[in-house]
């Protein structure tokens, strides 16, 4: 596994279809990614900025959005092949379709949406979370298909009656590309609980369900509502002419391509780190933030903190998901940014993070009594609805810049700490998180940070920038693979020799951020009060 692979064995792999190519919707890009599907190198890439819009207190993106910001991304890989390579492409050797996991699609008899995509970033499902967490004996989180699906029942809400299936954003795309409605097994656990022995729905907790909304709107079972889920390497489907015509308008792209089941962002993040088998985790922050940890036992309890997911090869996982991640640190950059604009010293993007992320590390291991929330949308660990984002400061703290941008990105890992320390309640061992996402670009700071708030080693690849695009590509290659053990493949096929980078948790940052933890819990009561009064 290298970075950019150029020349003239790549063009022939082009070519000649001897690729994968990985499409994931994240919260606010679109990426296509194509690699070799032998050396998983990185031939190319394409994106397309977009953003969930709040319309009638609900986050969405319209379908309309999706197709034109896919083909989009599409186009611009195209165009990258084409500078890079000197290749047309027209075939690929298969496809991965990822996106962001849980949320609401519901569909009719025709196919049609019935009411807009509600995305994981809704938090208004506390009832049926409640009820279904009780009933079912595990916990069931307030972004879960079947929370949305279960609250809209409750609400006795119109579209209800006419609902013949229901889906995630990743299923929604791969159905309408491949004509089949299946799921990856690690995003299908973020539907409806999985049962790790089957590898599919839990069928006694199904049949609970049914049970519990026998005589309501509900015209099908749940069992014909979802997709069907599918393990890491089953065929589920290929490119239809009309798939084919949805994503390249141009007609360049045939049809027939294979498709590996589609996953969520979580399952793709354990495949870019390289985190599927037992005592592994890993850490994605982007506009969320999130760590999974591969379970090597079930756990004693049930946490509202923790979901149990699993592995894209159905092993269980204990996953700790926060709705908010890196966006509030990025508002304060693109504040810098233009300060330095204002200033008449103008700096990219990626140098003002640089400069910014290099301060943080001359700050104090506690980050001198400041304290940031990064609450942009209601966070369920915190025990909020909604979020407003607050920086706050004691008077005999000390505001300056180092403290202040430490304080920020101990923010960003602020609540995602807060739920690990109930997996460390539950003696579930872990030896290295690996992490993954933008944040981590800026090499030893993020990733400092983030061992001294884990207390554990914490391990940043090649491809941590790349992403779940890379990870759904990798997947999409797996599918055509000889290998059929995803943790083997991966261990002996695509991280072999991958160059990681580990940094152990220095004492001082430990302190540090245990400190800073301390006024962070004790402080929610001021974000609560924000929540309450603006």
């Amino acid at each position: 596994m290298t970075g950019i692979e150029t020349g003239d064995a790549s063009a022939a792999a082009i070519r000649e279809g001897r690729t994968a190519l990985g499409i994931e919707l994240g919260s606010t890009r679109i990426k296509a990614c194509l690699i070799d599907a032998e050396t998983q190198a990185v031939l190319a890439v394409g994106s397309h900025e977009w953003e969930n819009e709040f319309q009638d207190r609900v986050w969405t993106y319209s379908l309309e959005s999706v197709w034109s910001g896919l083909q989009a991304a599409y186009a611009d890989l195209v165009s990258d092949v084409q500078q890079k390579h000197g290749a047309a492409l027209e075939t690929v050797g298969a496809i991965g379709v990822s996106a962001m996991m849980h949320g609401y699609l519901a569909f009719d008899e025709a196919g049609e949406l019935l009411v807009p995509f509600r995305t994981w970033r809704n938090t208004t499902t506390g009832a049926a979370s409640a009820r279904l967490s009780e009933l079912f004996g595990v916990n069931i989180p307030l972004r879960w298909s079947i929370a949305h699906l279960d609250q809209a029942v409750l609400d006795d809400e119109p579209h209800v009656p006419a609902i013949r299936s229901v889906t995630t954003l990743a299923g929604y795309v791969h159905r309408a590309l491949t004509g089949r409605d299946v799921l990856g097994v690690g995003d299908a656990s973020g539907m409806f609980p999985i049962d790790s022995a089957t590898g599919t729905y839990d069928a006694a907790l199904v049949e609970k369900y049914d049970a519990l909304v026998a005589g309501s709107g509900l015209a099908k079972g749940l069992a014909d509502l979802l997709p069907e889920a599918l393990p890491a390497g089953a065929p589920a489907g290929e490119l239809t002419a009309e798939g084919a015509a949805l994503l390249d308008p141009t007609g360049a792209l045939r049809p027939g391509i294979p498709f590996c089941p589609p996953e969520g962002d979580a399952g793709t993040g354990m495949v870019a780190t390289n985190s599927v088998a037992p005592r592994t985790g890993n850490v994605s922050a982007g506009t969320s933030i999130f760590a999974m940890v591969v379970l090597e036992r079930p756990l004693a309890e049930v946490h509202h903190e923790l979901d149990l997911v699993t592995t894209p090869a159905g092993d269980p996982v204990a996953m700790v998901h926060c709705n908010n991640g890196a966006s509030e640190l990025a508002a304060w950059a693109g504040l810098f940014g233009r300060f330095s604009a204002a200033a008449g010293a103008p700096l990219e993007g990626d140098a003002v993070f640089e400069a910014l992320f290099r301060e943080a590390l001359e700050g104090e291991p506690d980050a001198g009594g400041l304290l940031a929330y990064n609450h942009l949308a209601g966070e369920p660990i915190a025990g909020l609805d909604e979020g407003r984002p607050l920086f706050v400061r004691t008077p005999d703290s000390r505001l300056t810049l180092p403290n202040f941008m430490r304080a920020q990105l101990y923010g960003v890992f602020g609540t995602l700490a807060l739920g690990m320390q109930v997996l460390h309640g539950e003696k579930v061992a872990l030896d290295t998180m690996f992490a993954h996402g933008g944040i981590f670009r800026t090499a030893g700071v993020a990733q400092r940070f983030l061992a001294g708030a884990l207390g554990a080693p914490v391990a940043v690849g090649e491809t941590a920038s790349e992403g779940g695009a890379w990870g759904i590509a990798v997947l999409a290659a797996f599918a055509g693979a000889s290998e059929s053990d995803l943790g083997a493949y991966l261990r002996n096929s695509v991280f072999a020799d991958a160059p990681i980078d580990t940094v152990d948790p220095d004492p001082a940052d430990v302190a540090g951020f245990a400190a800073y933890l301390d006024r962070y819990r004790a402080g929610l009561a001021v974000e609560a009060a924000a929540v309450s009064a603006l």
